[in-house]
Protein backbone atom coordinates (compact mmCIF):
# COMPACT_ATOMS: atom_id res chain seq x y z
CA UNK A 1 0.00 0.00 0.00
CA UNK A 2 1.49 3.44 -0.92
CA UNK A 3 2.05 5.65 2.03
CA UNK A 4 0.84 9.42 1.88
CA UNK A 5 4.30 10.43 2.43
CA UNK A 6 5.44 8.69 -1.22
CA UNK A 7 3.32 10.82 -3.20
CA UNK A 8 4.12 13.98 -4.97
CA UNK A 9 1.54 16.37 -3.83
CA UNK A 10 2.81 15.44 -0.29
CA UNK A 11 6.29 16.65 -1.34
CA UNK A 12 4.99 19.98 -3.48
CA UNK A 13 3.01 20.54 -0.18
CA UNK A 14 5.76 19.97 2.32
CA UNK A 15 7.94 22.23 -0.41
CA UNK A 16 5.32 24.61 -0.11
CA UNK A 17 4.80 24.87 3.61
CA UNK A 18 8.76 25.43 4.07
CA UNK A 19 9.09 28.58 1.58
CA UNK A 20 6.23 29.74 3.59
CA UNK A 21 8.26 29.00 7.26
CA UNK A 22 11.56 30.12 5.79
CA UNK A 23 10.27 33.19 4.17
CA UNK A 24 8.24 34.60 7.12
CA UNK A 25 11.48 33.86 9.26
CA UNK A 26 13.81 35.97 6.98
CA UNK A 27 11.08 38.46 6.83
CA UNK A 28 10.97 39.23 10.11
CA UNK A 29 14.50 38.61 10.93
CA UNK A 30 14.89 41.54 8.27
CA UNK A 31 12.34 43.59 10.46
CA UNK A 32 14.24 42.72 13.59
CA UNK A 33 17.38 43.66 12.33
CA UNK A 34 16.68 47.29 10.03
CA UNK A 35 16.72 49.30 13.26
CA UNK A 36 19.97 47.96 14.53
CA UNK A 37 21.22 48.01 10.38
CA UNK A 38 20.39 51.83 10.17
CA UNK A 39 21.93 52.77 13.69
CA UNK A 40 24.89 50.78 12.21
CA UNK A 41 25.37 52.96 9.93
CA UNK A 42 24.69 55.80 11.58
CA UNK A 43 27.57 55.21 13.76
CA UNK A 44 30.01 54.41 10.74
CA UNK A 45 29.32 57.57 8.98
CA UNK A 46 29.98 60.03 11.90
CA UNK A 47 33.11 58.39 12.79
CA UNK A 48 34.31 58.07 9.59
CA UNK A 49 33.28 62.24 9.47
CA UNK A 50 35.65 62.67 12.66
CA UNK A 51 38.39 60.68 11.88
CA UNK A 52 39.01 63.08 8.53
CA UNK A 53 38.87 66.19 10.63
CA UNK A 54 41.06 64.18 13.59
CA UNK A 55 38.75 63.15 15.99
CA UNK A 56 39.71 59.34 16.69
CA UNK A 57 41.21 57.78 18.79
CA UNK A 58 44.52 56.80 17.00
CA UNK A 59 47.69 54.77 18.72
CA UNK A 60 50.83 54.76 17.16
CA UNK A 61 50.43 53.25 13.29
CA UNK A 62 47.13 52.08 13.84
CA UNK A 63 43.45 54.09 12.98
CA UNK A 64 40.87 54.07 15.68
CA UNK A 65 37.50 55.91 15.62
CA UNK A 66 36.14 57.74 18.08
CA UNK A 67 34.09 54.93 20.85
CA UNK A 68 30.38 54.40 19.66
CA UNK A 69 29.76 55.24 23.41
CA UNK A 70 30.86 59.36 22.36
CA UNK A 71 30.38 59.47 18.55
CA UNK A 72 26.73 61.18 19.08
CA UNK A 73 28.05 63.50 21.03
CA UNK A 74 31.71 64.24 19.58
CA UNK A 75 29.39 64.48 16.20
CA UNK A 76 27.08 67.32 17.75
CA UNK A 77 29.80 69.07 19.08
CA UNK A 78 32.47 69.13 15.99
CA UNK A 79 29.75 69.29 13.31
CA UNK A 80 28.72 72.77 13.33
CA UNK A 81 26.89 72.92 9.86
CA UNK A 82 25.94 70.22 7.27
CA UNK A 83 24.40 71.81 3.97
CA UNK A 84 23.89 70.00 0.56
CA UNK A 85 24.50 71.57 -2.82
CA UNK A 86 22.35 70.73 -5.85
CA UNK A 87 22.84 72.65 -8.78
CA UNK A 88 24.70 75.34 -7.33
CA UNK A 89 22.13 76.00 -4.66
CA UNK A 90 23.26 75.19 -1.16
CA UNK A 91 20.43 74.23 1.47
CA UNK A 92 21.25 73.64 5.13
CA UNK A 93 20.48 69.64 6.41
CA UNK A 94 20.88 68.10 9.74
CA UNK A 95 20.80 64.48 8.29
CA UNK A 96 23.16 65.21 5.14
CA UNK A 97 25.44 62.57 6.19
CA UNK A 98 22.67 60.06 5.43
CA UNK A 99 22.79 60.67 2.05
CA UNK A 100 23.75 57.41 -0.31
CA UNK A 101 26.34 58.52 -2.24
CA UNK A 102 26.13 55.96 -4.72
CA UNK A 103 22.44 57.05 -5.54
CA UNK A 104 23.78 60.09 -5.97
CA UNK A 105 25.82 58.74 -8.59
CA UNK A 106 23.47 57.02 -10.14
CA UNK A 107 21.17 59.68 -10.46
CA UNK A 108 23.94 62.01 -12.04
CA UNK A 109 24.23 59.05 -14.69
CA UNK A 110 20.46 59.46 -15.98
CA UNK A 111 20.95 63.13 -16.27
CA UNK A 112 19.16 63.83 -13.24
CA UNK A 113 20.19 66.56 -10.71
CA UNK A 114 22.89 65.39 -7.82
CA UNK A 115 23.07 66.43 -4.25
CA UNK A 116 26.69 66.87 -2.65
CA UNK A 117 26.95 66.68 0.76
CA UNK A 118 29.73 68.65 2.76
CA UNK A 119 29.80 68.82 6.28
CA UNK A 120 31.55 72.13 8.43
CA UNK A 121 33.37 71.00 11.62
CA UNK A 122 35.66 73.18 13.87
CA UNK A 123 38.20 72.35 15.67
CA UNK A 124 41.05 74.81 17.83
CA UNK A 125 39.56 77.19 16.32
CA UNK A 126 40.20 76.04 12.70
CA UNK A 127 37.35 75.15 10.14
CA UNK A 128 37.37 71.94 8.42
CA UNK A 129 35.25 71.21 5.04
CA UNK A 130 34.56 66.86 4.61
CA UNK A 131 33.29 65.70 1.66
CA UNK A 132 32.45 62.34 1.01
CA UNK A 133 33.78 60.79 -2.31
CA UNK A 134 33.09 57.20 -3.67
CA UNK A 135 34.78 55.55 -7.03
CA UNK A 136 36.20 52.29 -8.03
CA UNK A 137 39.28 50.42 -6.69
CA UNK A 138 39.96 46.47 -7.77
CA UNK A 139 37.54 44.14 -7.63
CA UNK A 140 34.58 46.91 -5.63
CA UNK A 141 34.22 50.20 -4.47
CA UNK A 142 36.15 52.47 -2.26
CA UNK A 143 35.21 55.37 -0.61
CA UNK A 144 36.52 58.10 1.46
CA UNK A 145 35.98 61.63 3.27
CA UNK A 146 38.20 64.25 2.67
CA UNK A 147 38.80 67.37 5.21
CA UNK A 148 39.55 70.35 3.45
CA UNK A 149 40.68 73.82 4.83
CA UNK A 150 39.08 77.04 2.72
CA UNK A 151 41.67 76.60 0.11
CA UNK A 152 40.99 72.96 -0.77
CA UNK A 153 44.36 71.97 1.18
CA UNK A 154 43.60 68.36 2.80
CA UNK A 155 43.25 68.58 6.58
CA UNK A 156 42.60 65.13 7.09
CA UNK A 157 41.04 61.26 5.24
CA UNK A 158 39.43 58.26 5.88
CA UNK A 159 40.01 55.75 3.24
CA UNK A 160 37.59 52.58 3.18
CA UNK A 161 36.67 49.68 0.36
CA UNK A 162 34.49 47.04 0.02
CA UNK A 163 36.82 44.15 -1.11
CA UNK A 164 40.03 45.13 -2.31
CA UNK A 165 43.09 42.67 -1.28
CA UNK A 166 44.50 42.02 2.15
CA UNK A 167 47.84 43.41 2.35
CA UNK A 168 47.77 45.47 -0.76
CA UNK A 169 44.80 47.54 -1.97
CA UNK A 170 43.10 46.97 1.04
CA UNK A 171 45.85 49.06 2.73
CA UNK A 172 44.04 52.52 1.62
CA UNK A 173 42.33 52.30 5.28
CA UNK A 174 46.14 52.06 6.90
CA UNK A 175 47.67 55.39 8.58
CA UNK A 176 50.59 55.37 6.60
CA UNK A 177 48.52 55.79 3.66
CA UNK A 178 45.42 58.27 4.88
CA UNK A 179 48.39 60.19 6.36
CA UNK A 180 50.19 60.73 3.35
CA UNK A 181 47.32 63.54 2.34
CA UNK A 182 47.53 65.81 5.09
CA UNK A 183 49.00 69.12 3.54
CA UNK A 184 48.14 68.18 0.41
CA UNK A 185 47.04 70.69 -2.17
CA UNK A 186 44.20 69.59 -4.48
CA UNK A 187 44.26 73.01 -6.66
CA UNK A 188 47.66 74.53 -8.00
CA UNK A 189 47.41 78.27 -9.86
CA UNK A 190 43.93 78.69 -9.26
CA UNK A 191 43.23 74.97 -11.10
CA UNK A 192 41.88 71.69 -9.43
CA UNK A 193 44.27 69.20 -10.06
CA UNK A 194 43.55 66.26 -7.64
CA UNK A 195 45.90 64.05 -6.02
CA UNK A 196 47.61 61.44 -7.99
CA UNK A 197 48.66 58.30 -6.03
CA UNK A 198 51.79 57.77 -7.81
CA UNK A 199 54.38 55.01 -8.53
CA UNK A 200 56.57 57.35 -9.52
CA UNK A 201 56.64 59.87 -7.20
CA UNK A 202 59.81 61.41 -6.69
CA UNK A 203 59.12 62.63 -3.15
CA UNK A 204 59.30 59.44 -1.04
CA UNK A 205 59.12 61.34 2.29
CA UNK A 206 56.00 63.25 0.97
CA UNK A 207 57.60 66.73 1.72
CA UNK A 208 56.23 68.69 -1.40
CA UNK A 209 52.59 68.95 -0.48
CA UNK A 210 52.40 71.05 -3.91
CA UNK A 211 52.89 68.42 -6.30
CA UNK A 212 49.81 67.03 -6.13
CA UNK A 213 51.01 63.67 -5.54
CA UNK A 214 51.67 61.07 -3.00
CA UNK A 215 53.09 57.81 -3.33
CA UNK A 216 51.37 54.33 -4.60
CA UNK A 217 51.42 51.53 -2.51
CA UNK A 218 53.32 48.78 -3.37
CA UNK A 219 51.41 46.04 -5.73
CA UNK A 220 48.16 48.22 -5.38
CA UNK A 221 48.43 50.14 -9.08
CA UNK A 222 44.64 49.71 -9.71
CA UNK A 223 43.39 50.76 -6.60
CA UNK A 224 45.84 53.85 -6.69
CA UNK A 225 44.27 54.78 -9.36
CA UNK A 226 40.87 54.02 -8.60
CA UNK A 227 41.89 56.22 -5.33
CA UNK A 228 42.85 59.39 -8.00
CA UNK A 229 40.21 59.17 -10.14
CA UNK A 230 37.74 59.15 -7.23
CA UNK A 231 39.12 62.34 -6.14
CA UNK A 232 39.96 64.06 -8.92
CA UNK A 233 36.06 63.44 -10.80
CA UNK A 234 34.35 64.02 -6.89
CA UNK A 235 36.07 66.79 -5.44
CA UNK A 236 36.44 68.82 -8.43
CA UNK A 237 32.33 69.03 -8.06
CA UNK A 238 32.86 71.18 -4.79
CA UNK A 239 35.21 73.82 -6.28
CA UNK A 240 32.49 76.10 -7.15
CA UNK A 241 31.51 76.29 -3.54
CA UNK A 242 34.84 77.16 -2.25
CA UNK A 243 35.77 79.46 -4.96
CA UNK A 244 32.20 81.63 -3.69
CA UNK A 245 33.99 81.28 -0.49
CA UNK A 246 36.32 84.04 -1.36
CA UNK A 247 34.02 85.97 -3.30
Amino acid sequence: MEKKTDKNSYTVIFAIIMVIIVGALLAFTSSALKERIAENKRIEKQQNILYAMGINENEGNKANFVSKEIVAESFETYITNQIVIEEGIQSQDEKAYLIDIKKEQDRAKKGEARRLPLFIGEKEGKKFFIAPIRGKGLWDAIWAYVAMDENMVVQGAYFDHKGETPGLGANIKERFFMDDFIGEHLMSNGTFKGITVSKSNGDPKNEDKKDNEVDAIAGSTITGDGVSAMIRNELKLYVPYFKNLKN
